[in-house]
């Protein structure tokens, strides 16, 4: 059962009650992300997830990690491009330490100096971690050239260079503008009440007041082209991007069952042609990310170089078919099937629940019911696959991104 508040200042809490679980998940949502960040700033948001858990002025680091520990539960946050979640899973009976803990994260950080030249470092790490990670480095890749000199294009750690300009004053400027109460949304799924839970968070941010900035974005023009960045690895690892739907876009369902066709599974026609049939590929796959106004669809593969032309051929090729032929309606109702279970299978976990509800009031200002869902995925049809490949699949308009031992000229 959905159940929303708004608490004095602006602060939303959002809940869903759902009976037969033990756990409960809850999670302090901030309407900020990489995205809002200037090039200065870069990896300002990631690093302040970083410090919240270094300590406040009531829990140290370590208490901060033994207080969710000691009844089993769990503790997390992540940082996205639009949005920073903070989050623990716990008993039902344990919800009010959890929300205690996280309150006390949130509104009272210290930011040492000391832990803040600690945790730089521990991003750095994250970052030639990353950089060592050519199938994952990829992606970001693709999107600093999809989206060029927009911060949607920048990796959500920052850079080596944005990071040493992070000063505590630059943090806790960022911190304290952005960390507002009309920024920020609480949601919790599982064993709860709603009303104990409004109750418990409108005690723990009563004395909360901050000044809300608005943040002006412009939406990023989507770059076609292709780019190869050479570098000695084992194989080659290849992005197709091609221009996606908003977060807002009722569009989305027909992305979802057309990326299904394409690349999403073990039956996805490239995972079944490229890796299959040719044997050109171990990885291949798709996926589609959206975001507010904009959106990115991406083909991935990792594949040696002596199979790169053809892996490119045998990708262009379906994303081609899907364009000029279209589906038969049996391949769309699998699909639509395959959506559907996958999403309905994810409703059993209380995080999943609780950031569901995060999302949609972030992206979309509404929650979404479960037969709403089921509703418009049973909708789409051959036809309105077929036009959005047809939007959004043309050659002419395609970014490609080649990670590897390559030489662009080879390509030409």
């Amino acid at each position: 059962m959905y159940n929303k508040s708004t608490l004095p200042g602006g602060i939303r809490v959002i809940t869903e009650e759902i009976p037969g679980l033990s756990s409960v998940s809850v999670g302090l949502w901030v309407n900020v992300g990489s995205k809002y960040e200037s090039e200065a700033e870069a990896g300002v948001s990631h690093l302040i997830e970083h410090l919240l858990f270094k300590g406040t002025g009531r829990r140290t680091a370590r208490e901060i990690a033994e207080a969710i520990d000691s009844v089993g539960g769990q503790l997390n946050a992540f940082t996205s491009k639009e949005y920073t979640c903070y989050y623990a899973k716990v008993l039902g009976e344990h919800l009010p330490l959890a929300l205690d803990v996280l309150a006390d994260m949130f509104l009272e950080p210290l930011f040492a100096p000391a832990d803040i030249v600690r945790e730089k470092q521990v991003v750095l790490e994250e970052i030639r971690m990353y950089e060592d990670s050519p199938d994952e480095l990829v992606h970001d890749l693709l999107t600093e050239v999809t989206w060029p000199g927009h911060p949607l294009g920048r990796p959500t750690l920052g850079t080596k260079k944005s990071l040493s300009g992070l000063t505590p004053e630059v943090i806790r400027s960022f911190y304290e503008e952005h960390y507002t109460p009309a920024d920020l949304v609480i949601t919790a799924a599982g064993r709860l009440k709603h009303a104990e839970v409004a109750e418990l968070c409108r005690r723990h941010f009563a004395g909360f007041s901050r000044p809300n900035v608005p943040s002006t974005q412009r939406t990023p023009l989507f770059q076609p082209g292709r780019r190869v960045f050479t570098r000695n690895t084992e194989q080659v690892h290849v992005c197709l991007g091609a221009p996606g739907v908003a977060a807002e876009d009722e569009s989305n369902y027909v992305v979802e069952v057309t990326n299904s066709i394409l690349g999403g599974g073990l039956s996805s026609r490239l995972f079944q042609h490229i890796r299959e049939e040719k044997g050109l590929a171990y990885s291949v796959y798709s996926y589609h990310t959206a975001y507010q106004g904009v959106g990115l669809f991406t083909v991935y593969m990792g594949l040696s170089a002596a199979n790169l032309r053809a892996g490119l051929a045998m990708a262009g090729e379906e994303l081609q078919k899907l364009l000029q032929e279209g589906v038969p309606e049996e391949d769309v109702q699998r699909a639509r099937q395959q959506v559907l279970g996958s999403f309905l299978l994810s409703l059993e976990n209380s995080t999943n629940r609780m950031i569901r509800l995060g999302k949609q009031e972030l992206s979309l200002g509404r929650y979404i019911p479960v037969d709403e869902v089921e509703t418009k995925l049973r909708s789409v049809t051959a036809q309105d696959v077929k036009c959005l490949a047809a939007r959004a699949f043309n050659a002419e308009q395609l970014t490609t991104v080649i990670l590897g031992p390559v030489d662009g000229g080879e390509l030409d």
